[in-house]
């Protein structure tokens, strides 16, 4: 969608606001008419304020998002986001007869507000493999790569790209190993990946070469092109073999040093899950079982590495605490996002993006309404957190789907199309961080007259 199909949506759900605040209901609760007719009057101003920051808004040009505090700027303007993983979009770049899903899928994406994508930049030594040995690349791939970041750009959808792999799928440190192994090493784990000198330096050649790409399709050199919201390190990595965290814990600051030697501009998030570790007893209660803190990571640790600009957090109920939809899956997801917000705040001083959570179709006693609780509660306690320009600054559906993509779904797919109530939620919360994002300074820390107007849109909201 064009940015005046995005400006069209949001002036759309502001009038319906409008409609609903005029309705008997609302009348009904007011004590008398010239209360009613005060708070009319307000909306038309909230509107015109609206229309008005949207309207500047598009006449900036496309800049890098950065980082004050706890909180994401762009052109010195907050930027809460509302996103989505797709991983598999490079892939189906690389194919005619599926390369308009990446198309459809951000098209989908940015109609309903959401601004941010998180996708794969890797894909080692596997089918359609980007890097099919060490230093050496397919490029035809990697124009499939230069055409996910060209068409995000289009549609203003920022990408997380993320530059390698724990698990097996697209590669994965596995893969590394193996490279490794015919290279003449003595391996004994794929955990070597992070200790061996070798697989770290095969790690650090991939970053150079995807941060110094130049797009074939917008001639924009990847380390300079704004529409890339974030590097991330790893897709969940984790250490078993050495609990402590020591070994994982000094490749981050290897490798979050190396991305900002390339690239001091853009943003470095490590691809955390938020397990805590031995650093920090007293947090080991919100984990969600007692392995979380036996893989390596260490959350809080991990995030005080230089270089790292943010905080990221993944959030499986159905995986960690039980398979079967259960009454104590929401209270999990209520603590873990509050204590990790709570310590991006008290620990860290930084934003803390919630880049994966979903629930899984396949698990007993799964119907959409659970499905729409869960999103409904991840996105009030961001909003709990926006409210006081706190650094729960964003989260990302694990996974947003175009249709006629079946064969890829996992369990967690959405498709936006075809799930009216889910997709009314996803434009809601991308219409309250919008509000947030145009109509509030960061210099003004919420004390600004906005603030009042804002709070009374959410309070209504809620009503």
């Amino acid at each position: 969608m064009e940015k005046f199909g995005i400006h069209m949506l949001f002036l759309f759900f502001l009038l319906i606001l409008t409609k609903q605040l005029s309705s008997n209901a609302f009348i009904n609760s007011m004590a008398d008419e010239e209360v009613l007719n005060e708070d009319q009057n307000h909306d038309q101003e909230i509107i015109t304020s609206y229309d008005e920051a949207m309207l500047e808004m598009e006449e900036d040009e496309w800049q890098m998002v950065g980082k004050k505090g706890n909180q994401f700027v762009v052109n010195n303007q907050p930027f809460y986001i509302n996103g989505f993983n797709t991983y598999w979009l490079m892939v189906f770049a690389a194919d005619d007869s599926t390369k308009g899903k990446v198309t459809e899928v951000f098209k989908q994406a940015s109609s309903f507000g959401m601004t941010v994508c998180r996708t794969w930049a890797f894909n080692d030594g596997q089918w359609r493999a980007l890097q099919k040995s060490p230093s050496v690349y397919d490029e035809d791939i990697f124009k499939a790569l230069d055409f996910v970041v060209s068409e995000a750009r289009k549609y203003k959808i920022r990408l997380i790209l993320s530059l390698a792999n724990n698990w097996e799928a697209y590669g994965g440190k596995a893969q590394y190993v193996k490279w490794g192994k015919e290279a003449g090493l003595n391996l004994t784990s794929d955990d070597d990946f992070f200790s061996h000198p070798t697989l770290r330096s095969y790690y650090k050649a991939h970053v150079k070469t995807v941060l110094n790409r130049v797009n074939t399709f917008t001639n924009i050199t990847y380390k300079e092109d704004p529409t890339i919201f974030a590097w991330e390190l790893m897709n969940e990595p984790r250490c078993n073999s050495d609990p402590t965290g020591d070994t994982l814990q000094d490749w981050i600051q290897e490798m979050a040093f190396h991305v900002k030697k390339i690239d001091p501009k853009h943003l470095v998030e490590i691809g955390l899950e938020g397990f805590y570790g031995p650093s920090t007893p007293h947090r080991l209660q919100f984990n969600p079982n007692t392995y979380a803190q036996q893989v390596g990571t260490d959350f809080i640790r991990n995030h005080q590495v230089l270089g790292v600009d943010f905080a990221s957090v993944h959030m499986y109920a159905d995986s960690w605490v039980s398979p079967q939809i259960a009454d104590t899956h929401i209270p999990f997801v209520i603590s873990w996002m509050e204590a990790h917000i709570e310590d991006a705040e008290k620990y860290l001083g930084m934003p803390v993006v919630f880049t994966e959570f979903g629930v899984s179709s396949k698990d007993p006693g799964y119907n959409s309404s659970y499905r729409d609780t869960l999103i409904s509660t991840v996105y009030s306690s961001i909003l709990n957190s926006t409210k006081k320009g706190g650094s729960g600054a964003g989260c990302l559906l694990w996974q947003v789907f175009p249709e006629d993509t079946d064969n890829m779904d996992d369990g967690y797919a959405i498709v936006l199309s075809k799930s009216p109530s889910t997709s009314s939620i996803v434009s809601l919360h991308s219409y309250r961080l919008n509000l947030f994002n145009t109509l509030c300074s960061s210099k003004c820390n919420w004390s600004c007259k906005k603030k009042k107007m804002l709070e009374k849109i959410l309070y209504h909201d809620e009503l």
